[in-house]
């Protein structure tokens, strides 16, 4: 029976992989307070496995928890209030300004055909300022750049005051200082008593910010537990198929690709 502070869990959970045969069912249990990251080499199913624990995809086999409750008994608006994701790859499907696609969190929160409110205005507002576009709400999503984009979609999940976090690559296509204010960001969730599950490909990323990983495997094998104990240079290897160099600097861990330097011509 799940905790009172456990917010999202699996049970026997088997994600459905185009061409994967079979794969190892996951029993993870997230919490408040934490912060998981999910590592794997392209193609090992870290979208897939986010989409389905957002209820987004079926998995093959398996249940999963939403606050102790079935995710298929969830209506999806109910869901919505609860849980927020942020896509990897978006599409600017109709003209809105920045301010309107924020606004877009807030909807789960109002009947049909109610209109925002101004305390929904504010929120959005101030979600924008934390991303630093609140110079920018009138501009056409259109116009933004990739990076721009990326943190209209953060603000857009900030509005929604969800409780868990699904977020798949959330420092994609941002420069290094965004890229560092979103992962503080979530930290701050994740400190306030939130959850946020995080789909990344950079490993220092993951040794800083996360208390927990999955490693998923492309054959679908996986293993999760606490960062500490995940993050074992033999293990990162065999993830990656790439040997790796970890340096110590004021106490943490950095890893590093180790490549052979070619040899000096004659």
């Amino acid at each position: 029976m799940d905790t009172p502070s456990s917010l999202l869990s699996t049970r026997q959970l088997v994600i459905d992989v185009p061409g994967r045969d079979d794969a190892y069912p996951l029993d993870l249990t997230i919490q408040q307070g934490q912060i998981w990251g999910i590592l794997g080499p392209n193609g090992a199913g870290k979208t897939t496995l986010l989409h389905t624990l957002a209820g987004l995809r079926k998995p093959r086999s398996g249940n999963i928890l939403l606050a102790g409750k079935a995710l298929d008994r969830w209506r999806r608006r109910q869901i919505a209030q609860q849980l927020a994701v942020i896509f990897q790859e978006r599409s600017d499907s109709f003209p809105s300004t920045v301010l309107e696609s924020a606004m877009i969190g807030r909807h789960p929160f109002l009947s049909t055909w109610e209109l925002e409110s101004s305390d929904d205005l504010s929120i959005a507002r101030e979600a924008l300022n934390r991303m630093e576009l609140g110079n920018m709400e009138q501009r056409l999503v259109s116009t933004l750049s990739g990076g721009e984009k990326q943190r209209l979609a953060v603000a857009t999940a900030l509005c929604q005051q969800a409780q868990l976090w699904l977020a798949d690559e959330p420092g994609n296509h941002l420069d290094l200082h965004h890229q560092v204010a979103v992962m503080q960001l979530l930290r701050e969730q994740a400190d306030n008593g939130c959850a946020v599950v995080l789909c990344l490909h950079d490993i220092n990323l993951a040794a800083r910010y996360c208390s927990h990983l999955l490693l998923l495997y492309p054959d679908g094998s996986a293993c999760w537990g606490e960062a500490s104990t995940m993050l074992k240079t033999e293990a990162l290897e065999r993830l990656y198929r790439q040997p790796l160099r970890v340096i110590e600097d004021s106490g943490e861990r950095i890893f590093l690709p180790r490549t052979e330097r070619p040899s000096k011509p004659l």
